[in-house]
């Protein structure tokens, strides 16, 4: 599995981190939108979608988006199995419309709940959208 994240977001790259420290296995490869790799390998995706929401691919290489991507890693590594709760057709509607809020102010949300992270990757900006 691949998921393609923001690198600049603290929170992005918290979870991240959380991720690929119970991926024992090495079954998700975490590749940054903002590095070079991200612009050889993958041009098919933009990098303002990708901005705009989580983008993947899954084991069959399917491309799969926001919470999917978010239930389809945790599940790849056994943890936080409750998130597929937000996969059920009663709540997904109401699930991502959350996580589109939170995925376009990630950055102002950030500066609020890690307001020492600000700067990642020293290209990270807290006050930008």
């Amino acid at each position: 599995m691949i998921v393609f994240y923001d690198g600049n977001c603290p929170l992005c790259v918290r979870e991240m981190n959380e991720l690929k420290r119970f991926d024992k296995h090495n079954k998700i490869d975490l590749v940054n939108i903002h590095d070079n790799r991200f612009y050889s390998e993958f041009p098919e995706i933009k990098r303002e979608a990708a901005m705009a929401k989580l983008h993947g691919y899954d084991n069959q290489g399917k491309l799969i988006l926001g919470l999917d991507v978010t239930a389809a890693a945790w599940g790849q590594v056994g943890k936080h199995r409750w998130i597929k709760l937000l996969r059920l057709p009663v709540i997904k509607t109401i699930a991502d419309r959350a996580y589109l809020f939170f995925a376009r102010h990630r950055m102002k949300i950030s500066k609020l709940l890690a307001p020492n992270q600000c700067s990642v990757q020293n290209s990270g900006d807290c006050n930008r959208d």
